[in-house]
């Protein structure tokens, strides 16, 4: 029998997520990164998910593509995965999501209601499981970030550029909102996925807007409100608005392949710890909850050279990790709940029809180092640095890494212009080129790779996060 709904909305009570009793609550559970919000790494294809749809339907036309694409939102999530997260101790999914379901770029101020029925059905699975949901937009028109995942194609925020973007989202909050205030399994909305506002003043204002707009239409629900610059930084913030949650995203390098490898010393627990500390300060000094909404390493393939011992110094490092969250207190999310089997807790079988048909393409891809999550370039690092030497002996010095995000410095925007869009938006073509010719049936067993019952499980990373859930 499903359980019983909640009494009233989460709210923020000083450091607190409490429920309707005053009773703290802390949520911990995963995304469905990958399904109504795709990503190149999850899923296989290069770039960007509007270029590579645009392929796909390039190649199959209209009828199939429409269906491949329902037959993979319909497989992707059911109420098979939420059982089996609920299974885990589990009590909280976040549920990314690419505005283009919601908005048509040439009829922007109509809000499709199919949009409606495919998030409905994910929060009704999760709450017949007793799991709370957090809507997040991941996407924006223009994007409000640099990368890949904002789905902009291009390589600069625009969305901070044109208030008629930023407009259309702080409109279809509203009507979110309207939708979802009476469901107190919603524990509240993430209204944006890692914004990079260069000015570090944008970003800032619109929240105070869009809390206002939503508060107008729903007082209730608790608002996750990711830090600048990929959820990592709060220096320009001033106040802190109410009933929200601050947002972290608490990725280590140490758990990717260009990090070195965590070996568990002093200084490496210190280095995340150090990283944490800078990330949560704001949350800390004005005495508001903490939510980190993606961390987690990524792990080497099984035909990968020592993958096991790589993915055991991983799973050690997410264990240093959660160790510190608990000592905290605070909520978090894993980076990610399923895909093609670099950093899910579920992922398509080796042995599937979408994994047989794409795997030279894989191989291709992953040689390439198209995309950026995760990627080596032991292929093919000899090829790009010239061209980044170029740019440092042409461009002086004092402006070599000015611009915005800094951190990447000139190496990670030259990778993103080249590789991650241009290469990328062109190897979509040959991604979608695997599809031609597919018979309705090939396309369902394709799509279907993803149901629950043809993944492959990675039990080591679950039962980690089966014993923070539990408090073990």
């Amino acid at each position: 029998m499903a359980p019983s709904a909640p009494k009233a909305c989460l709210r923020v009570q000083g450091t607190d997520i409490v429920d309707a009793d005053g009773n703290r609550v802390i949520l911990k559970g995963t995304a469905t990164g990958g399904h109504t919000n795709m990503e190149n790494f999850i899923t296989g294809y290069p770039g960007h998910e509007s270029e590579m749809r645009a392929a796909m339907l390039e190649v199959l036309g209209q009828e199939k593509y429409d269906f491949f694409f329902d037959k993979f939102l319909e497989y992707f999530f059911t109420e098979s995965d939420a059982e089996f997260l609920a299974s885990l101790g589990l009590n909280c999914i976040r549920i990314p999501i690419n505005h283009r379901h919601f908005i048509d770029n040439l009829n922007p101020s109509v809000i499709r209601p199919e949009a409606f029925t495919l998030i409905d059905r994910i929060v009704s699975s999760c709450a017949a499981h007793g799991l709370y949901t957090i809507i997040d937009m991941h996407t924006f028109p223009g994007g409000q970030n640099q990368g890949w995942h904002s789905d902009s194609g291009i390589h600069k925020a625009l969305f901070w550029d044109f208030k008629d973007f930023q407009d259309r989202m702080t409109n279809l909050w509203v009507e979110i909102a309207k939708h979802y205030k009476d469901n107190t399994w919603v524990a509240g909305y993430n209204p944006m996925n890692e914004p990079a506002d260069p000015d570090h003043v944008n970003l800032q204002a619109w929240y105070k807007r869009v809390e206002k707009a939503i508060r107008e239409v729903d007082p209730h629900h608790i608002l996750f409100l990711d830090g600048n610059t990929y959820a990592m930084d709060f220096s320009g913030f001033k106040e802190v608005l109410p009933n929200c949650v601050y947002a972290i995203h608490d990725y280590a390098s140490m758990g990717f392949p260009s990090g070195e490898p965590y070996l568990g010393t002093p200084e490496q627990n210190e280095t995340l710890q150090k990283s944490y500390e800078r990330k949560v300060e704001f949350m800390k000094s004005h005495k508001v909850p903490i939510w980190n909404g993606e961390f987690g390493p990524v792990y080497a393939y099984p035909s990968e050279p020592n993958h096991s011992l790589t993915n055991q110094r991983r799973y050690n490092l997410l264990g240093q990790q959660l160790t510190i969250y608990k000592a905290d207190q605070i909520s978090w999310s894993i980076w990610l709940y399923k895909d093609i089997g670099f950093q899910g807790m579920v992922h398509a079988s080796p042995d599937s029809a979408y994994i047989k048909l794409l795997q030279p393409f894989l191989a291709k891809k992953k040689r390439l180092g198209l995309d950026k999550w995760g990627r080596d370039d032991k292929e093919v690092a000899h090829i790009y640095a010239p061209v980044i030497e170029h740019f440092k002996q042409e461009i002086p010095e004092q402006w070599v890494n000015k611009r915005y995000p800094q951190v990447w410095k000139i190496e990670g925007h030259v990778h993103r212009v080249i590789r991650e869009t241009l290469f990328s938006e062109i190897m979509c073509w040959e991604y979608a080129s695997y599809f031609e010719g597919k018979s309705f049936e090939e396309l369902d067993e394709l799509a279907a790779s993803f149901k629950l019952e043809n993944c492959v499980r990675r039990d080591g990373l679950n039962e980690i996060l089966r014993r923070d859930a539990e408090g073990v």
